[in-house]
């Protein structure tokens, strides 16, 4: 099974064509939006444009292979508008793995008490890429999309025969990689 991961797009279309260019280039089986898809806040200052409207219809247009995850970010009345479901979290079992896919401001590296051994837990939320091993569980924050707090600038993530892998938005080249 191959899967992309996308996350954090806030509101803001910007990098959505470079998205979509990805997907008709490739075959993915599922395309996993971990959250915060359509709010932008005070954040962004005006620097970059918000068109909620162009990210909803991007979203819709690849619903098909789509899971939506709600972020905290995610207001019910967006979720209310979305032609297609929002879910808190969802588990995938990939290849004989248990991928456990949350937006990451519930439960992450630095909150995961409540998690079982062995676990998977891929997110978003923290805007900056990152595969971190704690005990026996993996943790990957696959970055964002649109408003990266890092070097690595945007960010998107591809699963395919039991490996993650990180990728910058710019220029396609990996950034860090995972095989379980």
């Amino acid at each position: 099974m191959k899967i992309l991961f996308i996350s954090d797009i806030h509101g803001i279309s910007k990098n959505l064509d470079k998205i979509r260019v990805l997907i008709n280039d490739n075959d993915f089986d599922k395309i996993v939006n971990l959250g915060d898809s359509y709010y932008c806040g005070l954040s962004i200052k005006g620097e970059l444009e918000v068109n909620p409207n162009a990210v909803k219809d991007f979203l819709t247009s690849i619903k098909d292979k789509l899971i939506s995850l709600r972020g905290n970010c995610d207001s019910l009345v967006d979720i209310e508008k979305s032609d297609f479901p929002m879910y808190d979290s969802i588990l995938l079992n990939v290849d004989g793995l248990d991928l456990h896919c949350t937006h990451g401001h519930i439960h992450n590296v630095n909150k995961s008490s409540k998690l079982s051994n062995n676990t998977i837990l891929i997110y978003g939320h923290h805007h900056i890429p990152y595969i971190k091993e704690s005990d026996s569980n993996t943790y990957i924050c696959i970055g964002s999309v649109s408003l990266p707090r890092d070097e690595h600038g945007p960010t998107y993530a591809i699963y395919e025969n039991k490996t993650l892998t990180i990728y910058s938005l710019i220029d396609d080249k990996k950034i860090m990689e995972k095989r379980f």
